[in-house]
């Protein structure tokens, strides 16, 4: 029976770790972080930024999945809304940057006759997906 439990947890664990390295190399791929840095003038602390990044990440989930009580702590609510914010923000404006990128992919691979049937499709596979997420019960 424990066996089982110990399968499981490796399981568990190796997959949040695979999804959560995809999550933060996206974020260091959409450039988000090296941008801070060049706008700041602080390149030289790069891989500080990164580990923060990761340690924050690491923090957030276990704050969620361990539900840690912080005493007094509502005072940083309003400090971690704007946080929140910002990194949005930025995520956000990193993706429009590279949605200039679209444009030249849809033309090298000459699928322009077709890209209405890709919007489409993604536009339904994420409402289905929404919907099986939201009513689970079915």
């Amino acid at each position: 029976m424990w066996v089982n439990q110990i399968i499981l947890a490796v399981i568990g664990l190796s997959g949040g770790l695979v999804v959560a390295g995809g999550l933060f190399s996206f974020i260091i791929e959409l450039g988000v972080v090296a941008d801070f840095a060049d706008r700041t003038h602080t390149a030289e602390h790069i891989l500080l930024y990164e580990d923060c990044v990761a340690i924050g990440g690491i923090a957030g989930n276990l704050i969620s999945v361990f539900q840690i009580h912080i005493p007094n702590g509502a005072w940083l609510l309003p400090v971690f809304g704007l946080l929140a914010g910002i990194f949005v923000g930025c995520w956000s404006m990193a993706l429009a940057e590279i949605l200039n990128v679209f444009p030249i992919f849809v033309r090298r691979l000459k699928i322009v006759r077709y890209i209405s049937v890709f919007v489409v499709s993604m536009a339904l596979g994420k409402g289905l997906g929404s919907l099986l997420f939201f009513f689970k019960g079915w």
